[in-house]
């Protein structure tokens, strides 16, 4: 571990709960596991930051999953979501660059399958997309409708909370 994730760490404990909040929002587009985080601060050491993200994400109803789900764009979508900001755009676009050398009619079934996937469960495909091509992106994307709805309101939790941590290491990294 730098010396710099713990100074910002540090930073992170000191902003003022609004801000704190915001910058946790960038993480995760749920307002109410912002507010906890926000509210569970100083947090002492790297490991009482992540406890905390997984056991209030966790802990959050199926309506806050929801909710920070529909702050994602969806996979292979040039547009940011309409709830994000500039900072978490930017980490979507990253994550979600294994779509953008992908030929277009990789594309064009991926958002064919994003599209039946929201038909069918209300919500956008949340997958980590992080390292994944637009291939295996699809893939996953049609195995997964296979699933029930309370099934995959669990993958994409689970799915979600990687994308919170990895956010939550980049927001400590730079």
């Amino acid at each position: 571990m730098s010396f710099q994730i713990y100074k910002n760490l540090a930073w992170l404990n000191e902003l003022p709960r609004a801000e704190a909040e915001s910058t946790f929002r960038d993480c995760c587009g749920s307002a109410e596991w912002a507010s906890r985080m926000a509210a569970s601060r100083p947090f002492p050491m790297l490991e009482n930051l992540y406890a905390a993200a997984e056991d209030i994400w966790f802990s959050l109803p199926s309506a806050d999953h929801l909710e920070a789900f529909a702050a994602h764009p969806q996979i292979g979508s040039k547009s940011a979501a309409p709830s994000q900001k500039k900072q978490a755009a930017e980490w979507s676009a990253g994550e979600q660059s294994g779509v953008s050398d992908a030929a277009d009619s990789v594309r064009e079934q991926l958002a064919d399958a994003n599209r039946l996937y929201k038909n069918k469960f209300g919500f956008i495909f949340i997958v980590y997309a992080s390292g994944k091509t637009a291939d295996e992106m699809l893939a996953i994307c049609r195995a997964r409708q296979g699933n029930s709805i309370e099934t995959e309101l669990k993958i994409a939790a689970q799915e979600q909370h990687k994308i919170t941590e990895t956010r939550l290491n980049k927001l400590l990294e730079t």
